[in-house]
C-alpha cells in the first residue's frame, strides 16, 4: 500500500491538517514541527499527490474542449494533439459535444466553468467564422479548427490556401501541367481557399468545379471535367471523399491513375485515402498540430503570459502515395 499523509502525520506525532500544511509550506508552525513532518515524509517515501497540491493552490488541472463536430472527424485529432501538449503539465481534457446547438453549447460552457476548468478550447468541423463564446469568462479561450468573429480571440486554423499551393507544385513537379480542380461548395471558405491556392501556382484546366463534399459529386464532377478537358493530366480534389469518387469515374472511363491522370486529395482522412485505388496522395491539415498549438497557448496564458489574438494558420503537409507517382513512358 502506498504511504498516505495519515501515515506521515502519525510518524511525526501531529494531526493530518498540520502534516498537510507542513508538506505544502502553508500556515504558521514551529520550525521543529515542520522539520519533523518533512523528515517523516522522507523516511516513509511519501510522494504528495500533484492534483491535491493543485487544489490547495486553487488549481484543477483540467481544460474543457467544446466541439460542434458530432462525428469526431476533425475534433478527435485536434483533441489528441491538445492532450499531447497538456499531458506534459498533467492536465486532463473534458470533451463536450454541442451538436451545433447554441443552447447546448452555453450549457456545457457553464458546466465546465462550474467544474473550474483552467481554460477552454472551442473546435468544430469547419473553419467558417462563428460567434465567440464571450469575452468576460474567467478562463482563457482559444478556437481550433474554427474561428471566432471577434478579433480579440485567438483562432488556430489549417492553411487551406497553402495546402492548395502544395498540391499544385507537387503535380507540376511530377510533370503534369494540365490540372483540373473538383471541390466542395463555394460557400465554404475552405473550398474557396484551396482553389485559390491552386490558382496561385497554376491556372486550372477548365473552370473550378464547386459541388459537394461527397464521393457522388466526385463521380459527377469527373464526368463534367473529362468532357470539358479530355486531355487533363491531373486532378486536384478539395477532399479525399471527392477524390474517391473521381478515381471511380476515371477507372470506368479507362483512364489509369496515375499513368494517365494523377490524383491528389485533401484532408489525409486515412480510411478514404488508403481505401482509394491506388492509395491517394493528399494534403494533411495537421489537425494534431492545431490542437497542440491551441493547448500551448492556453498553457502560456495559465502561466501568466499575455493572451494572443487574431487568426493563426498551421502549415499543411503533403502526404505522397501511389496516385501521383511519375507517369510511366509508353
Amino acid at each position: 500500500m502506498p504511504t498516505t499523509i495519515k501515515d506521515v502525520a502519525a510518524a511525526a506525532g501531529v494531526s493530518v491538517g498540520t502534516a498537510s500544511k507542513a508538506l505544502n509550506g502553508l500556515g504558521r508552525m514551529r520550525e521543529d514541527t515542520r522539520a519533523r513532518v518533512l523528515a517523516a515524509a522522507r523516511q516513509l517515501g511519501f510522494r504528495p499527490n500533484p492534483l491535491a497540491q493543485g487544489l490547495l493552490a486553487g488549481r484543477t488541472f483540467t481544460v474543457g474542449l467544446v466541439s460542434s463536430d458530432s462525428f469526431g472527424r476533425f475534433s478527435i485529432p485536434v483533441m489528441l494533439g491538445a492532450e499531447d501538449a497538456l499531458g506534459a503539465g498533467q492536465i486532463s481534457v473534458f470533451m463536450c459535444d454541442t451538436r451545433d446547438d447554441p443552447i447546448r453549447e452555453r450549457h456545457y460552457i457553464e458546466r465546465l466553468l462550474a467544474r473550474r476548468v483552467e481554460g477552454i478550447i472551442v473546435t468544430g468541423r469547419r473553419t467558417e467564422p462563428r460567434a465567440g463564446i464571450g469575452q468576460n469568462l474567467p478562463v482563457p479561450v482559444v478556437y481550433a479548427m474554427t474561428q471566432s468573429v471577434d478579433e480579440r480571440d485567438l483562432s488556430i486554423i489549417p492553411d487551406d490556401r497553402g495546402g492548395g499551393e502544395q498540391a499544385a507544385r507537387h503535380l507540376l513537379a511530377t510533370g503534369r501541367a494540365k490540372i483540373g480542380h473538383i471541390t466542395g461548395p463555394e460557400r465554404f471558405q475552405a473550398a474557396r481557399l484551396r482553389a485559390q491556392g491552386l490558382r496561385d501556382v497554376v491556372e486550372p484546366a477548365g473552370e473550378v468545379l464547386f459541388g459537394e463534399w461527397s464521393e457522388e459529386w466526385g463521380r459527377q464532377g469527373a464526368d463534367i471535367l473529362l468532357r470539358a478537358v479530355p486531355d487533363v493530366e491531373a486532378i486536384f480534389c478539395g477532399s479525399d471523399q471527392i477524390a474517391r469518387g473521381v478515381a471511380e469515374t476515371l477507372r470506368e472511363r479507362g483512364r489509369r491513375v496515375p499513368d494517365d491522370v494523377a490524383l491528389v486529395g485533401f484532408d489525409n482522412w486515412e480510411p478514404m485515402a488508403l481505401g482509394c485505388r491506388p492509395p491517394l496522395t493528399t494534403i494533411d491539415m495537421s489537425l494534431g498540430d492545431i490542437g497542440r498549438v491551441a493547448a500551448e497557448h492556453l498553457l502560456n496564458v495559465m502561466a501568466g503570459q499575455p493572451a494572443e489574438s487574431g487568426v493563426r494558420t498551421v502549415p499543411a503537409g503533403l502526404v505522397i502515395r501511389e496516385s501521383t507517382r511519375v507517369a510511366q513512358l509508353p
